[in-house]
């Protein structure tokens, strides 16, 4: 996420802290701020519809505005506002919010507060993340400590911002001191990764200065004058700032906050959601073998095809010798062998996917929920495969065929699951072993092959023991993104 990796000492964060707690003027001066705080605000009322919200950790508070957001959205929850500024925890405890507990905690090291505890619903830090050099290790860290299904909530500032400051710069032949940020695509690209379900979103602001000298005052009243570690050698001389501050007056003393906003969701259970490039391919199969290499449960929430045979759920009993207390019952059966869409037409029927929930029984167990055919098969008119399995939160293994063909598929659908933000646990594949297609997928998709598991001419439980044993323990799948 940070361009290039530096990792800040204690001095560093000292130094930062400093800044912030001689910052007498942020609230008149902190406006982007506030209108980021909105913006990100609003995202997490969205994506927190139907959520239940008991506990709330805020990094980066500074004076209490979004904490007094989160306050008015949910009234009645436990918030936990933390800063790395001991003024500014003062100057929002001074708000007298309900139920708010303010304790110093630096984002860069969350796990050294030994006053924040427990699991929180939601974990949020407006404008706080671009101060934390790398993120990527506080905010693993900070996912930690979400409760199944919590939320991880950022907003930051992404690579464009300020570009007209730096320009002006450029034109007086200097290295501006003032912090790099990462681009959109290393935003998308980057942390986090692993079992966290992830959505960038960006906007532009632009802001009409006053002319360089009241950005810079700007700066220094929201205590965000640090300069970047990087470039610490570029501290300007007062000729060389004035020629600075003119260059920048003269092109329109305008200034572009590049405004990022990540949401990450931790799954809400233990489990995966076994899908395929298309009807076939070995769903069953590898679900079965999944089943039995975790101890887990199983469920088929949609079962078509029962006209013509058992289904999918006695299969699985059978290969992978489970009990019943290990099975759970699909949601909804059909008899027609088609889509769940053509399936529940034909008997004047419409699948109700409202009634799709997860099952969270033994919740820290696996539970490997099989699909209907591939992402793209419909569920209802409004519903498709990858609708489902997004709504489950889920990681996802997709079973993709070893041979011709298959690269165009697998490809595909692993480019419609990030398109997402959804969670690839990684790929299966079935068939003869085929170096060149496994290699291809898993440097094209960014993905790791689980397992190679080559044709049978029949399928047995013993054969599906032994392949079983070739997966990755439940674990290594669980801890991937930790």
């Amino acid at each position: 996420m940070v361009i290039p990796n530096h990792h800040q000492t204690a001095q560093d964060r000292a130094l930062i802290a400093q800044r912030f707690d001689r910052a007498q003027d942020y609230d008149g001066a902190a406006m982007v701020q506030r209108v980021t705080g909105r913006a990100l605000m609003e995202r997490i009322r969205v994506a927190q519809d139907g959520c239940e919200v008991r506990r709330i950790l805020e990094f980066g508070c500074g004076t209490g505005f979004f904490t007094s957001l989160l306050r008015a959205i949910w009234p009645e929850a436990e918030i936990v506002a933390t800063d790395l500024s001991a003024a500014m925890l003062r100057r929002a405890a001074e708000r007298g919010l309900h139920n708010v507990t303010f304790i110093r905690m630096d984002a860069a090291d969350p796990d050294g507060s030994a006053e924040v505890t427990g699991a929180f619903d939601l974990i949020c830090g407006n404008l706080a993340v671009q101060w934390v050099e790398p993120p990527e290790q506080a905010l693993a860290a900070l996912a930690k400590r979400l409760a199944p299904g919590g939320l991880l909530a950022v907003s930051t500032l992404a690579g464009d911002s300020f570009h007209e400051w730096r320009a002006a710069h450029d034109m007086s032949d200097c290295i501006p001191a003032i912090r790099r940020y990462p681009s959109r695509d290393q935003l998308r690209n980057g942390w986090p990764c692993g079992r966290l379900a992830t959505q960038w979103s960006f906007e532009t602001l632009v802001e009409r200065t006053n002319g360089g000298m009241a950005f810079l005052r700007g700066l220094k009243q929201i205590g965000a004058t640090e300069p970047d570690a990087r470039n610490i050698s570029a501290n300007l001389s007062p000729r060389l700032l004035r020629n600075v501050v003119r260059a920048f007056d003269r092109t329109g003393a305008v200034l572009t906050w590049d405004l990022a906003f990540g949401l990450f969701r931790a799954p809400p259970r233990a489990g995966v959601f076994v899908t395929g490039t298309d009807t076939g391919v070995g769903k069953t199969f590898v679900s079965a073998c999944l089943t039995q290499a975790w101890d887990a449960l199983y469920w088929k929430p949609l079962q078509t095809g029962l006209a013509d045979e058992a289904g999918d759920t006695p299969e699985v009993i059978r290969l992978a010798k489970v009990g019943a207390d290990r099975i759970v019952p699909p949601a909804m059966t059909f008899l027609a062998p088609l889509s769940p869409e053509a399936a529940a037409e034909k008997e004047g029927r419409s699948a109700d996917v409202s009634a799709l929930r997860l099952p969270m029984e033994q919740s820290e167990r696996p539970l490997v929920v099989e699909g209907a055919g591939g992402l793209d098969v419909p569920v209802t008119k409004d519903t498709m495969m990858i609708d489902l399995a997004e709504r489950f939160g889920l990681p996802v293994v997709l079973v993709a065929r070893s041979g011709l063909g298959t690269l165009n598929h697998t490809l595909l659908s692993l480019e419609a699951l990030r398109r997402r933000g959804m969670v690839v646990a990684g790929v299966v594949l079935n068939g003869s072993p085929n170096a060149g297609n496994r290699d291809a997928i898993e440097r094209h998709g960014k993905v790791r092959v689980l397992a190679e598991i080559p044709a049978f001419s029949g399928v047995t439980s013993e054969i599906v023991a032994d392949v079983a044993r070739g997966f990755p323990a439940w674990s290594a799948i669980a801890g991937q993104a930790q």
